[in-house]
């Protein structure tokens, strides 16, 4: 469940226990809202177990990976479950897990999402010395255009040193060797080397002659390097007397791993980076709309099995060959169209909860953070998403007319990362780019306004038909009778937010001691649900009820449950009016927790609730006092 929570560090205990404690956890990972665990085995309840936790969103298997959706705070969980869990001990049977692929996209989302938002700020603050230059020409001058200038591109020249922090802890091999030898890699002195090859000069290493491949702001020449490292230093380690061990290590490593990287690794790799990223160039140059429908409307899928790290190494060999990428500015259109899916939602849904969720989800969406939107909303009700897949599409179809390029790399794409496509030789592209995120906004916005957000049709029916029965005048004042023998208890206790939050109305619930629902009120019957489980009835003095018979056992579709009455029915108070099955519904797991809810409260000017007390069917647990009316 999705219910805001503040004490992570329980969150991460709570998460711990229900995988089947530290022991079964073999690898975490985290990228900017998910959890990522590699268990050695998952227990069958686990899902359930977690995905029912205050603070998480949702659960994803996938990639070998027992994926945790927690939002934006997931940084303080995995904090903990990693003060938790000796993960630097930890076997290697998480490495094994899953196929070739899905080790590779494990890869990318350990070693990448840990300073993904380093890039972000980067490319933000990019971002803004390309507004302020159109603004202020003169700027691009000044020592303070300088000074920011670098150190928006700092950590992008570095990126293999962050590369090598993040591989070497999911590698399992020493960080500081890791670093010592990517440092090596984007030396100003191998980048004169390099110079100096690039214009004809012929540098060998024993024989061998050397590429002019520079590693600056390069990905798989480090991530290789660190790979093979871990076995290396390994090998080196077990083979060392232990007097020198702590002093030949890193010697040896340095001397073996450098070389290895300058005359084999990195070009190889560099190479195999350049033809991915050549082959989406492809694509593009044959078809940009093809492209931008590609990624436009399947984007937000790929995210939801958690892939999405996979094209990143793609991306960045775009920015460094090029200094530009449309793939970033298609994914865009994705990402705003399912913040606008879900803000389709905020404008169209009554309930007050899902109004909430869907706003705050909207909101992140925006900044470029869609996990929050995709689980907490727009799957749920599954229309949304698609109207934001469809928006997405469109929107990347409409920006590739105008050549929509990003100049500047954006680490989570949105509305903010916009003004990346700016660039003085293409004017179009800023055009392409805010009109396909003004189609991607408003067309989904628009979309859900259209089709609806599909809420589960028996709770939509409980829900919408009893909040818009015909309203009446309150005449009189009204005594509502309990229903079912049992606890009264105040609403605001149960678990179920719809009813806890006051979103359907005002009452109380109970915790039923008997099997039988009896008339509150004299009146009539105005709603029975197709599953039995929820009654709306209307007194002879206009309240209107809703007596919903325990927690989502709407799932049980009828069965348990023997409805006594029908729909316009004249009820007596004590009629009965139903009977359920208590061992049926526990069978399945489901609360027999019942709310007694009256849904056009607001016609009252005072109540007075009956709470924690045991109560007989029959006895009075609500008195309320009409509004004065002026007929």
């Amino acid at each position: 469940m999705s219910n805001s929570i503040r004490d992570y560090e329980k969150l991460a205990v709570d998460i711990i226990e229900a995988v089947g404690g530290e022991k079964n956890i073999t690898g975490a990972a985290r990228c900017a809202t998910r959890l990522r665990l590699v268990l050695k085995e998952t227990p069958k309840d686990a899902v359930d177990k977690v995905s029912s936790l205050t603070g998480v969103i949702t659960v994803v298997q996938n990639n070998g990976q027992f994926q945790v959706v927690i939002g934006t705070h997931v940084g303080k969980v995995f904090d903990k479950v990693s003060s938790i869990v000796n993960l630097e001990n930890s076997s290697d049977e998480s490495e094994a897990k899953g196929t070739i692929l899905n080790r590779v996209i494990a890869t990318m989302s350990a070693v990448f999402a840990p300073f993904i938002y380093i890039l972000a700020a980067a490319g933000i603050l990019q971002g803004c010395l390309i507004l302020a230059n159109l603004a202020f020409p003169n700027f691009s001058g000044t020592g303070v255009n300088q000074v920011l200038d670098f150190i928006s591109w700092a950590p992008f020249t570095f990126l293999p040193i962050f590369i090598a922090i993040t591989a070497s802890r999911h590698f399992k091999c020493n960080t500081y060797i890791a670093i010592a030898c990517c440092c090596a890699l984007v030396s100003p002195t191998w980048s004169d080397i390099a110079s100096q090859i690039a214009n004809g000069s012929v540098v060998s290493f024993m024989g061998i002659k050397l590429s002019e491949t520079v590693y600056t702001s390069s990905v798989l020449p480090p991530l290789f390097l660190v790979w093979i490292l871990s076995y290396v230093e390994r090998f080196v380690e077990k083979n060392l007397p232990e007097v020198v061990k702590s002093l030949f290590t890193p010697l040896l490593c340095m001397v073996i791993m450098v070389p290895l990287t300058i005359v084999a690794i990195g070009p190889a790799s560099d190479g195999l980076a350049t033809a991915i990223a050549n082959g989406y160039n492809y694509l593009v140059a044959l078809s940009p709309a093809v492209a931008g429908a590609i990624i436009g409307g399947l984007w937000q899928v790929v995210v939801i099995f958690g892939v999405h790290w996979g094209v990143t190494p793609m991306v960045l060999a775009n920015y460094d060959m090029y200094g530009m990428d449309t793939f970033q500015a298609f994914q865009t259109m994705a990402v705003v169209a399912q913040a606008g899916a879900v803000l389709g939602v905020f404008v169209k849904v009554k309930n007050k909860q899902t109004k909430n969720i869907a706003l705050s989800a909207g909101i992140t969406g925006i900044f470029g953070i869609t996990e929050p939107a995709i689980y907490g909303v727009n799957l749920k009700y599954k229309k949304p998403f698609i109207c934001g897949c469809i928006a997405g599409a469109v929107a990347a179809v409409v920006a590739s007319f105008f050549n929509a390029h990003y100049y500047a790399y954006a680490g989570l794409p949105g509305v903010l990362t916009v003004v990346n496509a700016i660039n003085p030789s293409n004017p179009t592209s800023i055009v392409g780019e805010l009109i396909g995120c003004a189609i991607a906004l408003f067309g989904a916005i628009i979309l859900v306004q259209i089709v609806g957000f599909g809420e589960k049709e028996e709770e939509k029916e409980v829900i919408e038909t009893i909040t818009s029965m015909e309203p009446s005048l309150i005449n009189s004042n009204e005594e509502i009778k309990n229903p079912i023998s049992g606890k009264v208890i105040a609403l605001s206790e149960i678990s179920d937010p719809v009813f806890s939050s006051g979103a359907m109305g005002k009452g109380i619930a109970i915790e039923p001691s008997d099997n039988k629902v009896y008339a509150p009120f004299d009146g009539t019957v105005e709603f029975i649900a197709e599953s039995k489980h929820a009654i709306g009835l209307r007194s002879e003095n206009g309240v209107e009820l809703l007596i919903h018979v325990g927690m989502d056992t709407v799932q049980m579709k009828g069965q348990g449950f023997d409805i006594k009455t029908k729909v316009n029915s004249r009820v007596k108070c004590g009629d009965l009016l139903l009977e359920f099955d208590r061992k049926a519904i526990n069978s399945k797991g489901y609360s027999l927790i019942t709310p007694v809810v009256i849904t056009n409260f607001d016609s009252y000017e005072e109540s007075a609730l009956c709470i924690n007390e045991e109560a007989s069917y029959g006895k009075t647990i609500i008195n309320l006092k009409a509004v004065p009316q002026n007929i």
